[in-house]
Protein backbone atom coordinates (compact mmCIF):
# COMPACT_ATOMS: atom_id res chain seq x y z
CA UNK A 1 0.00 0.00 0.00
CA UNK A 2 3.03 2.30 -0.16
CA UNK A 3 1.69 3.78 -3.21
CA UNK A 4 -1.60 4.97 -1.36
CA UNK A 5 0.45 6.66 1.11
CA UNK A 6 2.13 8.55 -1.31
CA UNK A 7 -1.21 9.79 -2.69
CA UNK A 8 -2.61 10.48 0.34
CA UNK A 9 -0.05 12.59 1.24
CA UNK A 10 -0.46 14.42 -2.34
CA UNK A 11 -3.95 14.69 -2.23
CA UNK A 12 -3.93 16.12 1.55
CA UNK A 13 -2.19 19.15 -0.08
CA UNK A 14 -5.47 19.68 -2.14
CA UNK A 15 -5.42 23.24 -1.73
CA UNK A 16 -4.49 26.97 -3.49
CA UNK A 17 -0.73 25.98 -2.95
CA UNK A 18 -0.61 22.48 -4.10
CA UNK A 19 2.25 21.17 -3.94
CA UNK A 20 1.84 18.23 -6.22
CA UNK A 21 2.41 18.26 -9.85
CA UNK A 22 0.38 15.11 -10.83
CA UNK A 23 0.12 13.56 -14.04
CA UNK A 24 -2.03 10.65 -15.48
CA UNK A 25 -1.54 7.80 -18.11
CA UNK A 26 -4.05 5.97 -19.61
CA UNK A 27 -2.93 2.73 -20.74
CA UNK A 28 -4.17 0.22 -23.25
CA UNK A 29 -3.48 -3.59 -22.56
CA UNK A 30 -4.84 -5.62 -25.43
CA UNK A 31 -3.21 -3.75 -28.12
CA UNK A 32 0.00 -4.00 -29.35
CA UNK A 33 2.24 -2.55 -32.01
CA UNK A 34 4.61 -5.16 -33.82
CA UNK A 35 6.51 -3.76 -36.48
CA UNK A 36 3.78 -1.45 -37.22
CA UNK A 37 1.43 -3.94 -37.41
CA UNK A 38 -1.83 -3.76 -35.02
CA UNK A 39 -2.30 -7.13 -32.99
CA UNK A 40 -4.24 -8.43 -30.17
CA UNK A 41 -2.23 -10.98 -28.33
CA UNK A 42 -3.96 -13.35 -25.79
CA UNK A 43 -3.57 -12.87 -22.86
CA UNK A 44 -3.40 -9.56 -22.61
CA UNK A 45 -2.72 -7.17 -19.71
CA UNK A 46 -5.50 -5.21 -18.08
CA UNK A 47 -6.02 -1.62 -19.31
CA UNK A 48 -4.99 1.15 -16.60
CA UNK A 49 -4.54 3.99 -15.33
CA UNK A 50 -0.81 5.43 -13.73
CA UNK A 51 -0.98 8.67 -11.43
CA UNK A 52 2.60 10.17 -11.49
CA UNK A 53 4.26 12.46 -9.01
CA UNK A 54 6.42 15.26 -11.72
CA UNK A 55 7.24 17.33 -8.84
CA UNK A 56 10.00 15.01 -7.77
CA UNK A 57 13.07 13.92 -10.47
CA UNK A 58 13.09 11.28 -11.44
CA UNK A 59 8.90 11.31 -11.41
CA UNK A 60 7.50 8.45 -9.70
CA UNK A 61 4.13 6.28 -10.19
CA UNK A 62 2.31 6.81 -7.11
CA UNK A 63 -0.98 4.64 -8.09
CA UNK A 64 -2.25 2.34 -10.89
CA UNK A 65 -5.45 2.05 -11.13
CA UNK A 66 -6.99 -1.11 -12.67
CA UNK A 67 -10.22 -1.74 -13.84
CA UNK A 68 -10.66 0.67 -16.14
CA UNK A 69 -10.78 0.31 -19.81
CA UNK A 70 -9.17 2.42 -22.58
CA UNK A 71 -7.71 2.10 -26.14
CA UNK A 72 -4.95 3.50 -28.59
CA UNK A 73 -7.69 4.71 -31.15
CA UNK A 74 -7.74 8.90 -31.28
CA UNK A 75 -5.55 11.54 -29.58
CA UNK A 76 -3.41 10.94 -26.76
CA UNK A 77 -5.22 13.69 -24.51
CA UNK A 78 -8.24 11.17 -24.22
CA UNK A 79 -7.80 11.39 -19.90
CA UNK A 80 -8.17 14.49 -18.19
CA UNK A 81 -7.37 15.44 -14.30
CA UNK A 82 -9.27 17.36 -12.02
CA UNK A 83 -7.25 20.81 -10.52
CA UNK A 84 -7.12 19.25 -7.33
CA UNK A 85 -5.77 15.94 -7.97
CA UNK A 86 -9.05 13.84 -7.25
CA UNK A 87 -10.61 12.57 -9.82
CA UNK A 88 -9.36 11.44 -13.01
CA UNK A 89 -11.62 11.16 -16.20
CA UNK A 90 -11.08 8.46 -19.22
CA UNK A 91 -12.48 8.13 -22.71
CA UNK A 92 -14.16 4.83 -23.61
CA UNK A 93 -12.34 1.89 -24.86
CA UNK A 94 -12.39 -0.05 -27.84
CA UNK A 95 -13.18 -3.60 -27.57
CA UNK A 96 -11.62 -6.05 -29.88
CA UNK A 97 -13.86 -9.34 -30.66
CA UNK A 98 -10.84 -12.26 -31.06
CA UNK A 99 -13.64 -13.98 -33.25
CA UNK A 100 -14.63 -11.31 -35.71
CA UNK A 101 -11.37 -9.98 -35.59
CA UNK A 102 -12.70 -6.83 -35.76
CA UNK A 103 -12.46 -3.56 -33.07
CA UNK A 104 -15.46 -1.27 -31.52
CA UNK A 105 -15.59 2.00 -29.73
CA UNK A 106 -17.48 2.69 -26.59
CA UNK A 107 -19.50 5.42 -25.99
CA UNK A 108 -18.83 6.42 -22.38
CA UNK A 109 -16.52 8.39 -20.35
CA UNK A 110 -15.12 6.89 -17.07
CA UNK A 111 -14.82 8.45 -13.80
CA UNK A 112 -12.03 7.58 -10.95
CA UNK A 113 -11.91 8.94 -8.12
CA UNK A 114 -7.82 9.20 -7.16
CA UNK A 115 -8.53 9.62 -3.13
CA UNK A 116 -10.20 6.63 -2.07
CA UNK A 117 -8.25 3.57 -0.83
CA UNK A 118 -7.62 1.93 -3.51
CA UNK A 119 -8.62 4.51 -6.17
CA UNK A 120 -12.11 3.79 -7.54
CA UNK A 121 -14.17 3.91 -10.55
CA UNK A 122 -17.16 6.40 -9.37
CA UNK A 123 -19.41 6.54 -12.21
CA UNK A 124 -19.78 5.89 -16.10
CA UNK A 125 -21.18 8.86 -18.14
CA UNK A 126 -22.91 7.58 -21.42
CA UNK A 127 -22.53 10.17 -24.18
CA UNK A 128 -24.21 8.23 -26.93
CA UNK A 129 -20.97 8.44 -28.84
CA UNK A 130 -17.00 7.59 -28.78
CA UNK A 131 -15.21 10.38 -27.14
CA UNK A 132 -11.86 11.92 -28.26
CA UNK A 133 -9.93 14.31 -26.73
CA UNK A 134 -10.80 15.38 -23.26
CA UNK A 135 -10.06 18.94 -21.30
CA UNK A 136 -11.02 20.46 -17.78
CA UNK A 137 -11.13 23.61 -17.05
CA UNK A 138 -8.41 25.50 -14.68
CA UNK A 139 -11.66 25.99 -12.18
CA UNK A 140 -12.30 22.45 -12.05
CA UNK A 141 -16.22 23.11 -12.75
CA UNK A 142 -16.93 21.74 -16.90
CA UNK A 143 -14.97 19.10 -19.13
CA UNK A 144 -15.16 19.18 -22.61
CA UNK A 145 -15.47 15.58 -24.61
CA UNK A 146 -14.55 16.44 -28.23
CA UNK A 147 -16.01 13.11 -29.86
CA UNK A 148 -16.22 11.43 -33.14
CA UNK A 149 -19.54 12.57 -35.00
CA UNK A 150 -18.46 16.00 -34.49
CA UNK A 151 -20.28 17.33 -31.07
CA UNK A 152 -18.53 18.89 -28.34
CA UNK A 153 -20.34 17.54 -24.95
CA UNK A 154 -20.18 19.37 -22.09
CA UNK A 155 -19.84 17.65 -18.67
CA UNK A 156 -20.34 19.69 -15.66
CA UNK A 157 -18.66 18.85 -12.31
CA UNK A 158 -20.12 19.26 -9.11
CA UNK A 159 -17.32 17.96 -6.36
CA UNK A 160 -17.36 13.99 -7.42
CA UNK A 161 -20.53 14.28 -9.54
CA UNK A 162 -20.58 14.37 -13.30
CA UNK A 163 -23.48 15.87 -15.42
CA UNK A 164 -23.73 16.05 -18.95
CA UNK A 165 -25.36 19.29 -19.80
CA UNK A 166 -25.14 20.06 -23.09
CA UNK A 167 -24.13 18.78 -26.90
CA UNK A 168 -22.20 21.34 -29.07
CA UNK A 169 -22.13 20.48 -33.17
CA UNK A 170 -18.78 21.92 -34.20
CA UNK A 171 -17.98 20.12 -37.36
CA UNK A 172 -19.69 17.44 -39.94
CA UNK A 173 -16.75 14.88 -39.24
CA UNK A 174 -14.39 13.62 -36.58
CA UNK A 175 -12.57 15.70 -33.64
CA UNK A 176 -10.11 14.89 -32.01
CA UNK A 177 -8.36 17.35 -29.24
CA UNK A 178 -10.13 20.15 -27.27
CA UNK A 179 -7.90 22.24 -24.74
CA UNK A 180 -9.62 25.29 -22.57
CA UNK A 181 -7.16 28.43 -23.11
CA UNK A 182 -5.06 29.69 -19.74
CA UNK A 183 -8.15 31.84 -18.27
CA UNK A 184 -10.88 29.09 -18.90
CA UNK A 185 -13.11 31.39 -20.70
CA UNK A 186 -12.63 29.48 -24.34
CA UNK A 187 -11.14 26.53 -25.75
CA UNK A 188 -9.93 25.03 -29.27
CA UNK A 189 -10.88 22.12 -30.87
CA UNK A 190 -9.09 20.11 -33.25
CA UNK A 191 -11.46 19.54 -36.60
CA UNK A 192 -9.77 16.37 -37.51
CA UNK A 193 -11.04 15.49 -40.91
CA UNK A 194 -12.29 19.09 -42.23
CA UNK A 195 -9.71 20.93 -40.63
CA UNK A 196 -9.31 24.21 -38.89
CA UNK A 197 -9.53 24.58 -34.99
CA UNK A 198 -13.04 25.89 -33.93
CA UNK A 199 -13.44 28.15 -31.01
CA UNK A 200 -15.52 27.39 -28.02
CA UNK A 201 -16.89 30.86 -25.71
CA UNK A 202 -16.61 28.85 -22.11
CA UNK A 203 -17.15 32.21 -20.34
CA UNK A 204 -20.71 32.25 -19.53
CA UNK A 205 -22.94 29.76 -18.24
CA UNK A 206 -23.91 28.08 -21.72
CA UNK A 207 -21.01 26.84 -23.90
CA UNK A 208 -21.35 28.65 -27.37
CA UNK A 209 -19.62 27.78 -30.92
CA UNK A 210 -17.70 30.87 -32.25
CA UNK A 211 -17.55 32.31 -35.73
CA UNK A 212 -14.02 31.77 -35.27
CA UNK A 213 -11.89 29.10 -37.04
CA UNK A 214 -8.36 29.06 -36.03
CA UNK A 215 -5.91 28.00 -39.67
CA UNK A 216 -4.15 24.36 -39.25
CA UNK A 217 -2.66 21.92 -41.38
CA UNK A 218 -3.98 18.81 -42.71
CA UNK A 219 -6.03 16.71 -39.75
CA UNK A 220 -5.42 19.22 -36.87
CA UNK A 221 -5.06 16.62 -33.77
CA UNK A 222 -3.68 16.98 -29.86
CA UNK A 223 -3.61 20.60 -28.67
CA UNK A 224 -2.07 22.32 -25.72
CA UNK A 225 -2.05 25.99 -24.23
CA UNK A 226 0.78 27.52 -21.81
CA UNK A 227 -0.32 28.77 -19.01
CA UNK A 228 1.37 32.38 -19.05
CA UNK A 229 -1.97 33.27 -21.30
CA UNK A 230 -0.38 33.81 -25.20
CA UNK A 231 0.03 31.32 -27.15
CA UNK A 232 -1.28 27.43 -28.32
CA UNK A 233 0.24 24.63 -30.29
CA UNK A 234 -1.86 22.20 -32.11
CA UNK A 235 -0.66 19.04 -33.81
CA UNK A 236 -1.01 18.14 -37.45
CA UNK A 237 -1.14 14.20 -38.22
CA UNK A 238 -0.95 14.88 -42.37
CA UNK A 239 -2.50 12.92 -45.04
CA UNK A 240 -2.00 9.74 -42.60
CA UNK A 241 -4.95 11.19 -40.03
CA UNK A 242 -7.36 11.13 -42.33
CA UNK A 243 -9.61 7.88 -43.06
CA UNK A 244 -8.04 5.88 -45.84
CA UNK A 245 -4.63 8.03 -46.46
CA UNK A 246 -1.24 6.76 -45.84
CA UNK A 247 1.83 8.96 -45.57
CA UNK A 248 4.94 7.15 -45.84
CA UNK A 249 7.52 9.22 -43.73
CA UNK A 250 6.88 13.09 -45.42
CA UNK A 251 7.12 15.61 -43.25
CA UNK A 252 4.21 17.82 -41.18
CA UNK A 253 3.59 20.49 -39.25
CA UNK A 254 3.10 22.47 -35.65
CA UNK A 255 0.89 25.19 -35.57
CA UNK A 256 1.72 27.81 -33.16
CA UNK A 257 -1.60 29.89 -32.13
CA UNK A 258 -1.97 33.64 -30.24
CA UNK A 259 -4.91 32.87 -27.99
CA UNK A 260 -3.96 36.19 -26.13
CA UNK A 261 -6.44 38.33 -27.77
CA UNK A 262 -9.58 37.60 -29.75
CA UNK A 263 -10.11 36.70 -32.54
CA UNK A 264 -7.07 33.86 -31.95
CA UNK A 265 -5.12 33.26 -34.87
CA UNK A 266 -2.10 31.13 -36.33
CA UNK A 267 0.88 33.35 -36.22
CA UNK A 268 3.53 30.29 -37.27
CA UNK A 269 3.99 26.56 -38.70
CA UNK A 270 6.97 24.44 -37.74
CA UNK A 271 8.40 21.75 -39.61
CA UNK A 272 8.51 18.55 -37.40
CA UNK A 273 8.98 15.03 -38.43
CA UNK A 274 5.97 12.85 -39.90
CA UNK A 275 2.95 12.55 -37.82
CA UNK A 276 3.57 14.54 -34.69
CA UNK A 277 1.33 12.74 -33.12
CA UNK A 278 1.66 14.56 -29.18
CA UNK A 279 2.37 18.58 -28.68
CA UNK A 280 2.82 20.22 -25.44
CA UNK A 281 3.69 23.86 -24.25
CA UNK A 282 5.53 24.48 -21.42
CA UNK A 283 3.21 26.32 -18.49
CA UNK A 284 5.93 29.23 -19.60
CA UNK A 285 5.22 29.60 -23.11
CA UNK A 286 9.00 29.67 -23.26
CA UNK A 287 9.29 25.56 -25.23
CA UNK A 288 7.40 23.53 -27.58
CA UNK A 289 7.69 19.81 -27.62
CA UNK A 290 6.67 17.50 -30.35
CA UNK A 291 6.48 14.03 -30.53
CA UNK A 292 6.41 12.57 -34.05
CA UNK A 293 6.12 8.76 -35.23
CA UNK A 294 8.44 9.42 -38.34
CA UNK A 295 7.45 6.51 -39.97
CA UNK A 296 7.76 4.07 -36.95
CA UNK A 297 4.09 3.48 -37.14
CA UNK A 298 4.74 1.69 -41.08
CA UNK A 299 4.95 -1.45 -41.48
CA UNK A 300 8.62 -2.63 -43.67
CA UNK A 301 6.23 -3.40 -46.43
CA UNK A 302 4.52 0.71 -46.89
CA UNK A 303 6.12 2.74 -49.51
CA UNK A 304 8.59 5.66 -49.61
CA UNK A 305 10.85 6.05 -46.68
CA UNK A 306 9.22 3.44 -45.10
CA UNK A 307 9.37 2.01 -41.54
CA UNK A 308 11.83 3.43 -38.67
CA UNK A 309 12.27 2.01 -36.11
CA UNK A 310 12.03 5.37 -33.47
CA UNK A 311 9.94 8.08 -33.23
CA UNK A 312 11.60 11.56 -32.80
CA UNK A 313 11.39 13.83 -30.12
CA UNK A 314 12.05 18.19 -31.43
CA UNK A 315 12.36 20.79 -29.05
CA UNK A 316 11.48 24.15 -30.30
CA UNK A 317 12.78 27.61 -28.23
CA UNK A 318 9.89 30.38 -28.02
CA UNK A 319 10.66 33.99 -27.84
CA UNK A 320 8.70 37.04 -28.90
CA UNK A 321 6.27 35.14 -30.39
CA UNK A 322 8.23 33.08 -32.73
CA UNK A 323 9.52 29.50 -32.52
CA UNK A 324 12.47 28.17 -33.63
CA UNK A 325 13.72 24.49 -33.67
CA UNK A 326 16.38 24.15 -31.04
CA UNK A 327 17.26 19.62 -31.43
CA UNK A 328 15.53 16.16 -31.88
CA UNK A 329 16.36 13.06 -30.37
CA UNK A 330 15.25 9.77 -31.14
CA UNK A 331 12.15 8.67 -28.55
CA UNK A 332 10.46 5.50 -28.38
CA UNK A 333 8.58 3.11 -31.32
CA UNK A 334 4.97 4.58 -32.25
CA UNK A 335 5.52 6.86 -29.01
CA UNK A 336 2.43 8.80 -28.18
CA UNK A 337 1.56 11.43 -25.72
CA UNK A 338 3.74 14.19 -24.21
CA UNK A 339 3.62 16.81 -21.56
CA UNK A 340 5.54 18.79 -19.55
CA UNK A 341 5.69 19.23 -15.58
CA UNK A 342 4.98 22.12 -13.74
CA UNK A 343 9.35 23.00 -13.56
CA UNK A 344 9.14 23.92 -17.50
CA UNK A 345 11.93 21.44 -17.95
CA UNK A 346 10.93 18.16 -17.45
CA UNK A 347 8.68 16.43 -20.32
CA UNK A 348 7.42 12.85 -20.02
CA UNK A 349 6.48 11.13 -23.48
CA UNK A 350 4.84 7.53 -23.81
CA UNK A 351 6.90 4.73 -25.22
CA UNK A 352 3.70 2.23 -26.29
CA UNK A 353 5.50 -0.37 -27.49
CA UNK A 354 8.37 -0.43 -24.57
CA UNK A 355 5.52 -0.31 -21.90
CA UNK A 356 6.96 2.97 -20.52
CA UNK A 357 7.15 6.73 -19.65
CA UNK A 358 10.90 8.71 -20.99
CA UNK A 359 11.62 11.34 -18.94
CA UNK A 360 13.28 14.10 -20.87
CA UNK A 361 14.51 17.33 -19.70
CA UNK A 362 15.87 20.57 -21.10
CA UNK A 363 19.54 20.77 -20.08
CA UNK A 364 21.73 24.12 -20.99
CA UNK A 365 19.04 24.79 -23.30
CA UNK A 366 18.64 21.57 -25.57
CA UNK A 367 16.72 18.64 -25.04
CA UNK A 368 17.91 15.72 -23.32
CA UNK A 369 16.83 12.04 -22.72
CA UNK A 370 17.64 11.51 -18.62
CA UNK A 371 17.44 7.78 -19.25
CA UNK A 372 15.14 7.23 -16.42
CA UNK A 373 12.03 5.05 -17.33
CA UNK A 374 8.58 4.66 -15.99
CA UNK A 375 7.65 0.71 -16.27
CA UNK A 376 4.29 -0.40 -17.02
CA UNK A 377 2.17 -3.24 -17.83
CA UNK A 378 0.48 -2.12 -20.69
CA UNK A 379 1.02 0.25 -23.53
CA UNK A 380 0.98 4.18 -22.60
CA UNK A 381 -1.75 6.03 -25.07
CA UNK A 382 -3.39 8.74 -23.57
CA UNK A 383 -1.43 11.55 -20.94
CA UNK A 384 -2.71 14.49 -19.39
CA UNK A 385 -1.14 16.91 -16.59
CA UNK A 386 -3.45 18.97 -14.18
CA UNK A 387 -4.95 21.69 -15.97
CA UNK A 388 -1.99 24.85 -15.58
Amino acid sequence: MRWHIALVLLLSASNESFAADLIVSANDGKFVRVEGNATYPQPAPSDSLAVIDASVMPPKIVATVTGIEHTIAGPPQSVAITPNGQLAVISAPSKYDYTAKKETLGTFLQVVDLSTSPPKQLDRIELGVHPNGLSINPAGSMLLAAAIDGTVKVIKIDGKNLTVVGSIKVSEKRLAGVSFTHDGKAALVSRRDEGGAAVLDTSGPTVVLTKELVSTGIAPYGIDVSSEGNLAVIGNAGLAGLPGQLAPGDADVVALVDVSRRPFRTVQFLTVASVPEGVALSPNGRWIVAQSLNGSNLTPSDPGPGRQKLGRMALLSVSGGVATKVNELPSGEASQGVVFAKDNKTVLVQFDVEKQIAVYQIRNGKLSDTGERLKLDAGPVSIRSMPR
